[in-house]
C-alpha cells in the first residue's frame, strides 16, 4: 500500500513539474526580452530533466507495488478454496438441519 502511495505521489510530482515546463515554455515564447526568454528556457530544460529523475522514481515504485500485489494474490489464493469449502459445508449442515425438523429422508442426500 505504501508503495502505492509512493508511486502517486511521484507521478503527481512529475505532472507538476510538467506543467511549470509548459508554462516556462509559454513564457518564453510570448516574452520579448531576450534574458527573459533565455531564463524561461532554461527552466523549461531543468523541469524537463527533473522529470525524467521523477519518473524513473515513480516507475521503481511502481514495480515494487506490483511485486507486492503478486504475493498478495498468491498468498490469498488457498483461501478461496477454503471459502468455497466452507460455504458448502454451512449448506450441507443447513439441509441437515432441514431433515431433521422436517423429518423428511430424502433432504439428507444433499447433506451428505
Amino acid at each position: 500500500m505504501l508503495e502505492r502511495a509512493e508511486a502517486s505521489d511521484q507521478w503527481n510530482f512529475y505532472q507538476a513539474k510538467s506543467m511549470k515546463q509548459n508554462i516556462a515554455e509559454a513564457a518564453a515564447a510570448i516574452s520579448t526580452d531576450p534574458k527573459t526568454i533565455e531564463f524561461y528556457k532554461a527552466e523549461a530544460k531543468r523541469y524537463a530533466a527533473e522529470k525524467k529523475d521523477i519518473e524513473k522514481d515513480a516507475k521503481k515504485h511502481e514495480a515494487a507495488y506490483k511485486s507486492w500485489n503478486e504475493k498478495s494474490d498468491q498468498a490469498l489464493h488457498p483461501h478461496h478454496f477454503l471459502a468455497i469449502s466452507m460455504t458448502l459445508l454451512q449448506v450441507a449442515i443447513a439441509l441437515a438441519s432441514i431433515t431433521v425438523l422436517t423429518r423428511k429422508r430424502w433432504l439428507l442426500v444433499g447433506a451428505r
